[in-house]
């Protein structure tokens, strides 16, 4: 048994594993990034300890799993950044390790998701993959040779940070031009806005909002591109276009056998997957060698949990 938490800007989500990645017990409660880190940590260790009150099946827990939405090394477990949270260099193992005398593991959220993905839904069967996470942000996790890789200081897994292009805005590691300034929600919100503020074009996404662009959300722009709104498809084509040359960038540098799109986004489903694989045929650079697949991920809302149980547990 194995407790997963998942640490997100919105809440602080954890969860009674078996090893197995079944969730035996989950409870979450809102993070309030704006108290600061000895808040949040705080409340981590609330709900470690409510977990392991609730272990009623009597089964050990032999380690902690986190996912946090940005980087940590993973030799000591410190959060080198979480920009969302505002946390620089927080001691988040060294902290936690103290009260718990339990085992903790701690990597990027969008690793953990992966390998609740592969671990689980996918059942093992992959060991060269790749997941991406389209939310706020994007996130990557990789699986090379069955292992999560997050590289020697814990970044080489920021896929969502690979340069593809020249963007609307700067990203929020202080960079422009990355992935997820192309193939976030965040991202799509802005070039949606963009076009309603410079177009006077009628658009499905102005008359649902009644002209309020600061309404516009993710879902919204799909729901019009998919009632064949003439904007919004130029949104998610842009999306589509930038997002498949990330893919093709990291299917040129890893050669993986499957890559999974998970986050907000992926609930547009076969809608944007054939976008993307279509896009993707057109990229391919050795028109006759078989490539990757790529699918979107099933887990939706508990990846994190499950995902950050399963790292401890490979870890372990």
């Amino acid at each position: 048994m194995y407790i997963g938490i998942d640490l997100g800007g919105t809440n602080i989500a954890g969860g009674l594993v078996t090893e197995s990645g079944e969730i035996i017990k989950k409870m979450s409660v809102p993070t309030g990034r704006e108290r600061g880190s000895d808040a949040v940590i705080e409340d981590i260790y609330r709900i470690i300890e409510a977990l392991l009150e609730e272990n009623q099946a009597g089964q050990s827990v032999k380690g902690i799993g986190i996912g946090i939405p940005g980087i940590a090394d993973p030799h000591t477990g410190e959060v080198i950044v979480c920009v969302n949270l505002n946390w620089y260099n927080v001691p988040l193992r060294a902290k936690l390790s103290a009260r718990t005398n339990l085992p903790i593991f701690i990597d990027n959220d969008a690793t953990v998701a992966g390998v609740a993905e592969f671990q689980v839904a996918q059942k093992g069967q992959y060991k060269d993959a790749v997941m991406l996470t389209l939310g706020t942000g994007v996130g990557g996790g990789i699986l090379l040779d069955g292992k999560a890789v997050s590289g020697f200081h814990g970044i080489g897994s920021e896929l969502g940070h690979m340069i593809i292009g020249e963007s609307l805005y700067t990203c929020n590691c202080g960079r422009n031009g990355c992935l997820e300034t192309f193939a976030s929600s965040t991202a799509i919100i802005h070039y949606a806005k963009h076009l309603l503020e410079t177009m006077p074009d009628a658009s499905l996404m102005r008359d649902t909002v009644h002209d309020d662009l600061t309404k516009i959300t993710g879902e919204i722009i799909f729901d019009a591109a998919k009632a064949g709104d003439v904007l919004a498809n130029q949104v998610v084509d842009r999306l589509v276009k930038y997002l498949s040359i990330g893919i093709m960038n990291i299917i040129s540098t890893i050669d993986p056998e499957i890559v999974l799109l998970g986050g907000g986004i992926s609930m547009a489903g076969d809608f944007l997957l054939d976008k993307v694989n279509i896009e993707l045929e057109k990229l391919k650079y050795f028109k006759a060698s078989a490539c990757a697949r790529v699918e979107i991920a099933t887990l939706k809302n508990d990846a994190g949990i499950i995902g950050a149980a399963m790292y401890a547990m490979i870890q372990h």
